[in-house]
């Protein structure tokens, strides 16, 4: 039997087609995708600027799907009718990183690495399913991004005595926005729409810093009496936020890099040593972040209307991505619906 796809065929192309479609087999779920987030490193792959995708790729790892059957070994609690979600990563548990209990050296992401979820519907290993009792489905496809700003917030061991700087308020910055929040850290959220700075407030952010029309060093040195923040997490991926956190951050401060630049990155590297600081990188996420953005979605704390900046059927899921590139900053997240 085939199903109905959408591939990202080559940079700024893309098409619907065919592919087969899955079945469950031992220790597998089959589920049915009811929404599906379009993720920055999908726009990367539209551009053609994602070194991690061969082409053609389906896209989509931000799940929210029904699970429909179950395959043999698969346990109990897992039955038809389930709303879930899914950790869209894997595993060897061989390579240092796994042992350390980090992301897998050898991680294939859905969507990235290998076909992902825009499809009617996944099957996946019973072990990647995540029960979310009570959220609705836009919220479920909201978990992996905001997973992804927690795990940064536990790189920079985030602690409430701390003050801590988001720079950029986009998707996976709000993560980190409502991460740090809810370690009752003070949060300073850093962006150059005035938009996404009143979404980050009502995210958790305590103060914002517009750095287009103020300036940031300034403001930040105002905010934490001319010390800088205790930590600053990067979450644009461009050369000069990758500067400003060292320079920002405060003496035996932490930075976190959650991005990569595009491009190289020039330091003044005596900051590294003068202020002997920690620099960390925070890649994807891990179950107990998972859980922890769940967490905070069935208590109500987060925004998730405000957060989604489009909704769209199946059917227009290559114009939401070609509107997208066109105009980056107009949005947050796109969510596709497969009604």
């Amino acid at each position: 039997m085939k199903m109905n796809c959408f591939r990202i065929t080559a940079p700024g192309a893309f098409a619907f087609g065919d592919t087969p479609a899955p079945s469950p087999t031992a220790g597998e779920v089959l589920l049915r995708l009811r929404r599906l987030g379009y993720c920055g490193s999908d726009l990367s792959t539209f551009r053609g600027a994602n070194p991690l995708v061969s082409y053609p790729r389906i896209p989509g790892h931000e799940i929210a799907a029904e699970i429909v059957s179950v395959g043999p070994a698969v346990p109990a609690h897992l039955h038809p009718g389930l709303a879930v979600t899914v950790v869209p990563y894997t595993a060897c548990g061989k390579c240092t990183a796994c042992r350390a209990g980090r992301l897998c050296r050898h991680n294939q992401t859905l969507g990235v690495q290998r076909d992902g979820a825009c499809s009617g519907f996944i099957a996946v290993p019973w072990e990647t399913i995540l029960l979310a009792p009570g959220l609705s489905f836009a919220a479920l496809a909201l978990v992996e991004p905001l997973s992804v700003g927690f795990h940064a917030v536990e790189r920079g061991r985030v602690a409430a005595a701390d003050t801590v700087a988001v720079l950029g308020a986009g998707m996976i910055g709000l993560g980190a926005i409502a991460g740090a929040a809810r370690t009752g850290a003070r949060v300073i959220a850093v962006d150059v729409d005035d938009t996404k700075l009143a979404l980050a407030r009502r995210a958790g952010a305590r103060e914002t810093v517009n750095s287009r029309t103020e300036s940031l060093h300034e403001r930040l040195r105002s905010l934490t009496d001319d010390e800088g923040p205790a930590v600053v997490i990067e979450a644009v991926g461009a050369p000069e936020t990758f500067r400003a956190a060292v320079d920002e951050v405060c003496f035996a401060g932490r930075v976190v890099y959650i991005g990569y630049a595009k491009a190289p990155v020039t330091y003044e590297t005596k900051y590294f040593v003068l202020k002997e600081l920690d620099i960390l990188g925070s890649r994807g996420a891990l179950r107990p972040n998972f859980e922890a953005v769940v967490r905070m979605l069935q208590s109500g704390a987060y925004p998730v209307a405000e957060t989604i900046t489009q909704t769209v059927p199946f059917a227009a899921a290559g114009e939401a991505l070609r509107g997208w590139d066109a105009n980056p900053s107009a949005v947050t997240k796109i969510q596709i619906t497969f009604d």
